[in-house]
C-alpha cells in the first residue's frame, strides 16, 4: 500500500488560519514530525503534499495548507492556492482555535464545500487550552471533534470520523469490463526517446496490474515487434493496448477483427468522461485561425525532443484543423478557473491526478462552453480511428 500511485489514495486537505495548528494535526495525525511547527504564524506557504499510510484509514495524501486568513499581496495568492486544493479534495478538516471564535474565513470554505458536497470535518484544536469541562463544539451542522495536536488527545477519535465520512473509495477497476479471467491481452509499450530510462511509465504498470488482478494474461511488445507477437498468439488477443502515439502504425498492423484501444484512453473512461472527452472531438473541426487551445498536464515532468505535449499536439491540430492556433499550457496543479477565451481544451491522461479533480476540469470546460478532449481521444481522432478506439468500451455499456 506504501506504493499506491498519489491519484489513487485518498486525499485529505487540512484547512485553517494561521496558527491554528494545522501542521502539529498533520504530524499526529501520521505520528511523524512531517510539517514544520512553528510559533511564527503563516509557517506553511504553499500547499504541502505527503503520501502516508495511515492505519486505520489506508493509503491517503495529507494535504497542508497555508493560513485562510493570510494577508498582503503574497498572503492573497498563497489564498488562492490553498482554494485550488479543493478541486480534488475528497475529506476536508478545517482547524478552529477554541479561543478564536469561527468568522468569516471558515465560514466561506464551509459553504464552498458545502456547494461542492466535499465531506467537512471541523477539528477544534487546542482544547488542552480551554478552561471548560464542555468542549463539545458543533457548527453548521458539520462532525466536529475536539482535539488537542500537541498532546495527540482525540486524533484516533479524528481517524475514526474520517472514515466515516470518507467517499467510497471503491472506484470502478481501472479495465473495468474490459478484461476477464483468462483473457490475453497484448500490450504495445514503444521504447523511443521520450521513453524514461530504465522503467515502465505509470499508466502501463498499473493496466499491468489490473490485467494479473482480473486474473487475465498479457504479452508485452513495441510496436515494430506487433507482427511477430501476433503471429506466436494461437487464437489472437482478445483486447490490444497500446501507447497513443503508436496509434497509426498499430492501427495499419492490426487485423480489424481484433478490438484496439491505448493507456489514455483507459484513463479517460476511468478517471474522466469518455463520453464527454469523445465528443470534445466536434470543438477541433470549429477551430479558426488564432484560436486558443490549452494543453493541460497534470503532472510536470522533463521535456524531450518531440515531446508530446509542446510538439507533436500542436503540429497535428494544426495539420487536421488547417488553421494557425495560438497554444498555451499549464502544468501540474495550475488550472485555470475561468476558460473564458478558449476554443479548445486538450488534457493529458490524468494517471497523476484523482478523479475528483479531473471531473472538476471536465466541468469547468462545459460550464465555460469549451469542448475538452484528452490525449488518447486526441490523437484516435486525428488518425481517423476514433470509432475503433472507443469500440470496446461501448460494447461493454
Amino acid at each position: 500500500m506504501n506504493q499506491t500511485p498519489r491519484g489513487n489514495r485518498l486525499h485529505i486537505a487540512i484547512f485553517g488560519r494561521r496558527n491554528a495548528g494545522k501542521s502539529s494535526l498533520i504530524n499526529a495525525l501520521t505520528n511523524q514530525d512531517i510539517a514544520l511547527v512553528s510559533e511564527v504564524a503563516g509557517t506553511t506557504t504553499d500547499p504541502v503534499y505527503k503520501a502516508m499510510e495511515i492505519l486505520p484509514i489506508g493509503p491517503v495524501l495529507i494535504i497542508d495548507t497555508a493560513g485562510i486568513d493570510d494577508e498582503g499581496i503574497v498572503g492573497n495568492l498563497r489564498i488562492q492556492k490553498t482554494k485550488e486544493v479543493l478541486n480534488k479534495t475528497d475529506v476536508a478538516i478545517i482547524v478552529t482555535d477554541p479561543q478564536i471564535a469561527i468568522g468569516n474565513f471558515e465560514e466561506e470554505l464551509i459553504a464552498i464545500m458545502k456547494e461542492r458536497k466535499i465531506p467537512t470535518i471541523i477539528a477544534v484544536n487546542k482544547i488542552d487550552l480551554v478552561n471548560t469541562n464542555d468542549k463539545e463544539i458543533h457548527y453548521a451542522g458539520l462532525p466536529t471533534i475536539s482535539l488537542s495536536a500537541k498532546y495527540k488527545e482525540g486524533i484516533e477519535e479524528l481517524k475514526r470520523l474520517i472514515i466515516d465520512v470518507a467517499p467510497s473509495t471503491a472506484e470502478k477497476p481501472l479495465l473495468d469490463t474490459l478484461v476477464e479471467k483468462g483473457d490475453m491481452i497484448v500490450l504495445v509499450t514503444p521504447i523511443d526517446s521520450s521513453a524514461p530510462k530504465g522503467r515502465m511509465i505509470l499508466p502501463q504498470v498499473q493496466v499491468i496490474r489490473a490485467i494479473l488482478d482480473a486474473d487475465a494474461v498479457m504479452t508485452v511488445c513495441k510496436e515494430t515487434q506487433l507482427e511477430e507477437t501476433l503471429s506466436h498468439l494461437k487464437n489472437g488477443p482478445k483486447l490490444v493496448i497500446t501507447d497513443s502515439q503508436a496509434f497509426k502504425e498499430v492501427n495499419e498492423k492490426l487485423p480489424k477483427d481484433i478490438p484496439l484501444t491505448s493507456f489514455s484512453i483507459i484513463y479517460a473512461n476511468h478517471k474522466g468522461d469518455l463520453k464527454t472527452l469523445v465528443e470534445g472531438t466536434n470543438g477541433i473541426r470549429k477551430l479558426r485561425d488564432g484560436a486558443k487551445v490549452l494543453i493541460a498536464e497534470g503532472c510536470s515532468h522533463h521535456r524531450q525532443d518531440e515531446d508530446i505535449g509542446t510538439v507533436k499536439i500542436p503540429k497535428w491540430l494544426e495539420q487536421i484543423s488547417g488553421k494557425k492556433l495560438d497554444f498555451q499550457w499549464v502544468q501540474g496543479t495550475a488550472f485555470p478557473d475561468n476558460l473564458e477565451g478558449f476554443d479548445l481544451v486538450v488534457h493529458c491522461g490524468s494517471c497523476m491526478q484523482n478523479r475528483k479533480e479531473m471531473l472538476y476540469r471536465i466541468g469547468v470546460a462545459e460550464r465555460a462552453g469549451v469542448p475538452i478532449v484528452n490525449y488518447g481521444v486526441l490523437i484516435s481522432y486525428v488518425n481517423g480511428i476514433l470509432d475503433r478506439t472507443i469500440a470496446p468500451f461501448l460494447k461493454k455499456g
